[in-house]
C-alpha cells in the first residue's frame, strides 16, 4: 500500500490526465450505445415463447401484430383506404383488417358476425398492425398524423414508442432532483465550499466512464440505461466521502499534503474496498437471474461500482492534491451537529423499533412472498397519447388480446379440431385460421398465394387467437394457460404460442425461479464479504438480520396495503438494498469494535452512534433520494417500484441500523467478543461492572 499511495501522489498530474482523456473518449461512447426497450428480448432462450417467436420469424414473412389503429366514420371503401396509406408508413411490415378475413364482395350479413365485429362496427374500423421492431418511435409519429387526434393509435408498440420518448428526459429528471440534493447535504456535512463539486466530478467521471464502456455489450436494456447511473452515483459517493474526510484528518497531523494523502490513501483503501465488495456481491447476484434483464442490469452495476472505486482511490487523491489550496480557501465551520449525544434520542427510539421488528418479522418474511405481482413494462408513459388512445379503443371494442399459435403443417382435420377447442375456450373471442377463413375442404394450392402464406409456412400452420383478458393478470394467465394447454394436448411439444401476454405468463414463471437462488446467492456473497471482514463467527448474522430485516419489511408493505408490485422490480430491490445499505451496518460496527478494545460495552456503543452517526445519515439520504426521484420522474413501472422499495427501503435500513443494531451489539457482546478474532474486547474489572455503566 505504501508504494500504490506513493505511485499515486507523484504522478498525479500524469493520472489526472489519464482519466480525462478516457472521460473525454468515453463521453461520446454513450451515445452510441444501443437501448433495448423490449423486456421480453431477455427472456431465456429455452423458454416456449422464444422458441415460437424464432420459429415465426424463420417460416413467415410477416410479424404478430402489435399494434391497433381506430378510425371512425369510415365506410368500406374508406377503411381500404387507410388501410393501404398505413402499409406505406416505414416500419410497418403489415396490415390486417376485415378484407383479410371475409370477402367484402359479399354482404357482410352472411359473415361470422363476431368475426366482423372484431374489425368493424357501426362505422369504426379497426386495423392491426406489425410495426418492425426499432422503428416504434417514427411510425407511430407518422399513423397519428394519418389518422389526427380523433382517431386512436394503441397497444404494445405504442406504448413502447411512449417509453422510449420519454426515457431521456426521465434519467435527465431523476438527475436534476438528486444532484441539487447531493449538493445541498454534501454542503452540509463537509467542511469546504468546493468538496461538493469536488465528490460530484470523481462520481460524474466514473459514471461516464461506466456508461461509455458499456458499448462493449453492444447494447443495454432501458431499465439498466435508466437506473445504473442514478445508482451508481447513489450508492458509490460513500467512497469519495471516505477518502476526502480521511484525508482531512491526517492534514491536520502533517502539514505536507502528500504525507497526509499517502496516509489517506492507505487507510481508507481497506474501508472503501469493504464497502464496495459488499455492494458488488449484492449486484453480482443479479447475474444469476435466468431472466437476463438481471445479468445486463447486474454486469453495469458491478462494473459502475469498479470504476467508482478506481476513480476514488486513484484519480480522487491526485485531483485533491491538485487543488488543495482552493479546499483551504473554502472552509466554512461545520454546519450539521456533531451528533455526539444522538443516542440519547436513539436510545429512546429503540425499544418501540425492536417491539415493531420482532412483531413484523415472521408476517414480513409471509408477506413479502404472497404480493400480488406485475410482470409487464410498458405503461405508456401515465398521461400520454399512448395511453389515452389505448384506454379509447378498449373502451369501443373492448380488450382486444391477440395470440398466435403454431402448429405442425398437414393435418387439416387436426386443424379443425384445434380452431373448434379454442373457441370453445373462455375469454377467446375469434379465431383466425385457415380451416376457419377458407374452409377446410378446399385446397391451398388453388389459392392465391398471398392468402395462403397468411396461413401456411412450408411447416407450419398459424393461428390468431384473439382474447379479451388485459395484457397480465390472474385471469390473463390463467386463459394463456388454458391456450397453451388445447395446443398441448392436440400436438404436444410441436405447439408453440406467442404473443405479449404469453411473453408475460413465460416471463413470471422464469422470475420467479429466479427468486430463491438470486436472494441466496447475495445473502451468501454478502456473508463471506462480511466473514472476511470481522472475521467474526456472530457478526455477519447480526449484520444480515438487520438488514433482512428492512427488506422483508419494506417487500411486505405492498401485501398489507393491497397493492401490486412489479416482481422484477421487487427482485432486483431486494439484492440491491442488501448490497447498498449493509455499508451502514458495518461502518457502525467496525466502529463498535475499535472502540470496544478501550470501553465498556455501553458507552462503546453510544460513541460509535456519535462517530458514525452523520456519515449514515448523509448515504442513506442520497440513496433514499436517488430511489425517490426514479419514483417521481419514470413512467416505466419497472422502474417506478426499484425507486419507491428503493427510497422506503433505505429509510427502513437506517432506522434499524441506528436503533435495533445497536441493541443486537449490546445483547451479543460476550459471544462477540469471544467468537471475533483478535476482538481484544476490555475486560471488566469486575463481574458487574457493565451493569453499573452509566
Amino acid at each position: 500500500m505504501d508504494r500504490f499511495a506513493s505511485f499515486i501522489v507523484h504522478h498525479r498530474k500524469a493520472i489526472i490526465a489519464l482519466f480525462v482523456v478516457a472521460t473525454l473518449v468515453c463521453a461520446p461512447l454513450t451515445l452510441f450505445v444501443k437501448v433495448n426497450y423490449n423486456i421480453v428480448d431477455y427472456l431465456p432462450e429455452s423458454s416456449q415463447s422464444t422458441t415460437a417467436l424464432k420459429i415465426m420469424d424463420e417460416e413467415f414473412e410477416d410479424a404478430i401484430f402489435n399494434l391497433q389503429v381506430m378510425v371512425h366514420d369510415v365506410s368500406l371503401p374508406e377503411a381500404l383506404e387507410y388501410k393501404a396509406q398505413f402499409a406505406q408508413v416505414e416500419g410497418v411490415t403489415m396490415v390486417n383488417w376485415l378484407d383479410d378475413v371475409v370477402d367484402l364482395k359479399q354482404p357482410l350479413a352472411i359473415a361470422d358476425a363476431d368475426l366482423v365485429k372484431t374489425y368493424y362496427k357501426d362505422g369504426t374500423a379497426l386495423f392491426e398492425l406489425a410495426v418492425k421492431k426499432g422503428a416504434e418511435q417514427e411510425a407511430i409519429a407518422k399513423l397519428q398524423d394519418i389518422v389526427g387526434p380523433s382517431n386512436a393509435v394503441g397497444g404494445e408498440s405504442s406504448s413502447l414508442a411512449a417509453v422510449q420518448t420519454a426515457a431521456v428526459n426521465e434519467v435527465l429528471g431523476a438527475f436534476a432532483i438528486l444532484v441539487p440534493a447531493i449538493i445541498i447535504l454534501l454542503a452540509l456535512s463537509t467542511s469546504s465550499w468546493i468538496e461538493p463539486l469536488i465528490l460530484l466530478i470523481s462520481i460524474g467521471i466514473a459514471i461516464i466512464l461506466n456508461m461509455g464502456t458499456n458499448l462493449a455489450f453492444g447494447e443495454v436494456s432501458f431499465i439498466t440505461n435508466s437506473v445504473s447511473p442514478i445508482l451508481q452515483m447513489a450508492v458509490s459517493l460513500d467512497y469519495a466521502i471516505f477518502l476526502l474526510h480521511s484525508f482531512a484528518d491526517y492534514r491536520k497531523e502533517h502539514e505536507d499534503p502528500v504525507v497526509a494523502m499517502k496516509h489517506a490513501i492507505r487507510t481508507s483503501f481497506s474501508t472503501i474496498a469493504s464497502s464496495g465488495a459488499t455492494t458488488l456481491a449484492g449486484f453480482m447476484a443479479l447475474m444469476f437471474m435466468q431472466f437476463l434483464i438481471g445479468a445486463d442490469l447486474g454486469t453495469s452495476l458491478a462494473k459502475g461500482i469498479i470504476f467508482s472505486f478506481i476513480t476514488s482511490i486513484v484519480f480522487l487523491p491526485a485531483f485533491t492534491l491538485g487543488i488543495y489550496k482552493l479546499i483551504d480557501r473554502t472552509q466554512h465551520r461545520p454546519l450539521l451537529p456533531s451528533f455526539e449525544n444522538i443516542h440519547r434520542v436513539l436510545f429512546k427510539l429503540a425499544i418501540p423499533v425492536i417491539a415493531v421488528v420482532i412483531l413484523a418479522l415472521v408476517p414480513s418474511y409471509l408477506g413479502q412472498s404472497r404480493t400480488d405481482f406485475l410482470y409487464g413494462a410498458e405503461s405508456g408513459g401515465g398521461g400520454s397519447r399512448a395511453q389515452f388512445d389505448t384506454e379509447k379503443i378498449e373502451a369501443e371494442f373492448g380488450e382486444t388480446n391477440p395470440i398466435v399459435m403454431l402448429v405442425p403443417r398437414g393435418d387439416v382435420a387436426r386443424e379443425q379440431l384445434l380452431t373448434r377447442q379454442l373457441e370453445g375456450l373462455s375469454h377467446v373471442t375469434s379465431v383466425v385460421s385457415y380451416v376457419k377463413v377458407v374452409g377446410a375442404t378446399i385446397p391451398s394450392d388453388i389459392l392465391d398465394p398471398s392468402l395462403v402464406k397468411r396461413f401456411y409456412s412450408e411447416d407450419y400452420a398459424r393461428f390468431v387467437i384473439y382474447t379479451d383478458v388485459p395484457a397480465e393478470g390472474e385471469v390473463s394467465f390463467a386463459t394463456m394457460g388454458d391456450i397453451r394447454e388445447a395446443g398441448y394436448e392436440l400436438y404436444g411439444d410441436e405447439a408453440y404460442s406467442l404473443g405479449r401476454s404469453m411473453n408475460l405468463y413465460d416471463m413470471k414463471s422464469v422470475v420467479q425461479q429466479d427468486n430463491l437462488r438470486v436472494n441466496l446467492a447475495a445473502i451468501l456473497a454478502i456473508f463471506l464479504v462480511l466473514l472476511l471482514t470481522f472475521r467474526s463467527l456472530v457478526l455477519p448474522f447480526v449484520l444480515l438480520l438487520t438488514i433482512e430485516s428492512a427488506i422483508w419489511i419494506n417487500l411486505a408493505l405492498p401485501y398489507f396495503l393491497d397493492t401490486s408490485i412489479n416482481y422484477i422490480g421487487y427482485l432486483v430491490l431486494s439484492t440491491v438494498q442488501l448490497g447498498a445499505t449493509v455499508d451502514y451496518a458495518i461502518l457502525l460496527t467496525n466502529t463498535y469494535l475499535r472502540l470496544r478494545k478501550a470501553l465498556p460495552k455501553r458507552e462503546a456503543i453510544r460513541r460509535a452512534l456519535g462517530s458514525s452517526f452523520k456519515s449514515i445519515l448523509v448515504s442513506a439520504s442520497v440513496l433514499s433520494i436517488a430511489g425517490f426521484a426514479l419514483l417521481n420522474t419514470s413512467s416505466n413501472p419497472i422502474v417506478c417500484d426499484i425507486g419507491a422499495m428503493l427510497g422506503r427501503g433505505t429509510l427502513l435500513s437506517f432506522t434499524l441500523v441506528v436503533c435495533f443494531l445497536p441493541a443486537l451489539l449490546l445483547l451479543l457482546d460476550p459471544l462477540i467478543g469471544k467468537l471475533t478474532w483478535r476482538a481484544g474486547f476490555l475486560k471488566p474489572l469486575h463481574p458487574k461492572e457493565n451493569s453499573h455503566e452509566h
